[in-house]
């Protein structure tokens, strides 16, 4: 066992408070969006093992069958398939999309064929691998997940009753459905920029007044007294009214930036703590706010849609794209063995599962086939080694540890344990 040196990145989005606040630290000021845990080459954890801090990566490096096991070198190549976060966003992330692995494969191989640098801010594919994600919530957590109906969006969009936006409800009522959404998200990334934020400002104006919030409630000041809100539509009850507010929201923090608009296709999600979210290949999301733990395939590969000052190449966005609409699946952890509650998800590149630790509890014993990453996100977990002297190590709320295959553990304390590992 290794207890794990992980590194916070500092993106824009982030929270202030709850990285810092998770991990018992006094916060810096700085925004703090993401605890890495993994062998990712940006920001590897780091391990000591008696002669000094070595990234977990360099140690995999050196021994891959010895600290993944053999299975996992055989279905992945000699590398830890999988990064753990910690996540914490206190505004929007971009609108993005990911490839499937052959689409991945070859987006990078056209772009390196074509000498594309790799730090280009135009490059779509970092790398040759699929990027799946799951997002499982610590605290209430909003975000949005692929397409909502088509007749369902064009009802809200007669809601806001913006000129702008009454063209791309005639063309979801027309059908057939995948064409229309094609044809609509097409059409607004590609609009006369001008044009497009006149339409944002006004959609944004009339979201804020159907979900009975203002700019300045939004941001958490009383709201100004000017006459009568108009009601939500009555198809538009809590949810709807939440997702008036989160759009509302989007041009707060982008305004005039088309993917306000894109956004409203999308389904608007509240997921509860212990509720995870699966974001496979091709589905548009976007994280709004909230604190969850995050496993995704270890990839780079993101395609943007808006809400984001970067690159955002709208005919490969287009190629990846799956226009399917229905609404989110939302995932509990299925019970399993020794206490382990697993969210199961339909790629072998990660596994998350939890366990809740009880004094009262006999230890819960680990499987060791494949290497895990073991995170306490609440309370305490007592992780021991069965064999080698079975040594002890301790986790507290924030830390995380490193079990390379073949090391048998037994997990016992008070508090909940996070395990990311592999499917082989």
């Amino acid at each position: 066992m290794d207890r794990l040196i992980n590194t916070v990145r500092p993106y824009a989005w982030g929270s202030t408070t709850a990285i810092p606040e998770f991990l018992g630290a006094a916060p810096t000021g700085e925004p703090q969006a993401e605890l890495w845990m993994g062998a990712h080459p940006g920001a590897p954890s780091h391990v000591d093992r008696g002669s000094g801090a070595q990234a977990l990566s360099e140690l995999i490096g050196a021994d891959p069958e010895g600290e993944l096991g053999p299975g996992t070198v055989a279905a992945f190549g000699p590398r830890l398939p999988f990064l753990l976060k910690l996540l914490a966003a206190a505004s929007p992330l971009s609108l993005q999309v990911h490839p499937d692995l052959s689409q991945a494969r070859e987006g990078f191989a056209d772009e390196e064929a074509r000498g594309v640098p790799l730090g280009a801010g135009h490059r779509n594919y970092k790398d040759p691998q699929h990027k799946p994600e799951l997002i499982c919530a610590l605290t209430p957590f909003e975000g949005l997940c692929g397409f909502r109906p088509a007749s369902e969006t064009a009802d809200l969009l007669d809601a806001l009753d913006v000129d702008g936006l009454k063209p791309y409800a005639d063309i979801l009522r027309a059908g057939p459905e995948s064409d229309a959404l094609r044809e609509v998200l097409t059409a607004v990334l590609t609009a006369d920029r001008d044009e497009m934020a006149r339409t944002v400002t006004e959609a944004a104006r009339a979201a804020g007044r159907l979900s009975g919030s203002s700019p300045a409630e939004r941001a958490g000041a009383p709201a100004a007294t000017d006459g009568a809100q108009p009601e939500a539509p009555a198809y538009g009850e809590e949810l709807e009214a939440r997702a008036y507010a989160a759009y509302a929201s989007l041009a707060d923090h982008y305004p005039g930036d088309p993917g306000v608009i894109a956004a409203m296709l999308f389904n608007y999600v509240r997921l509860q703590p212990g509720e995870a979210l699966y974001l496979g290949a091709g589905v548009p999301h976007a994280y709004l706010a909230g604190l969850g733990v995050e496993i995704m395939a270890n990839s780079d590969n993101v395609l943007r849609c808006g809400l984001t000052p970067k690159h955002v190449d709208v005919p490969e966005l287009l190629r990846i794209v799956r226009f399917e609409s229905g609404a989110p699946e939302v995932l509990l952890p299925a019970a399993g063995a020794e206490g382990e509650q697993q969210y199961e998800v339909p790629t072998d590149d990660f596994r998350l599962s939890r366990y809740l630790l009880s004094p009262t509890e006999e230890p819960r014993r680990l499987e060791d086939r494949t290497p895990q990453i073991l995170l306490c996100a609440d309370g305490r977990a007592v992780l021991r080694a069965v064999a080698d002297g079975g040594g002890e190590l301790t986790l507290e709320r924030g830390q995380s540890a490193y079990v390379k295959a073949g090391e048998r553990v037994e997990a016992s304390g008070d508090g909940t344990l996070f395990r990311a590992t592999v499917a082989v």
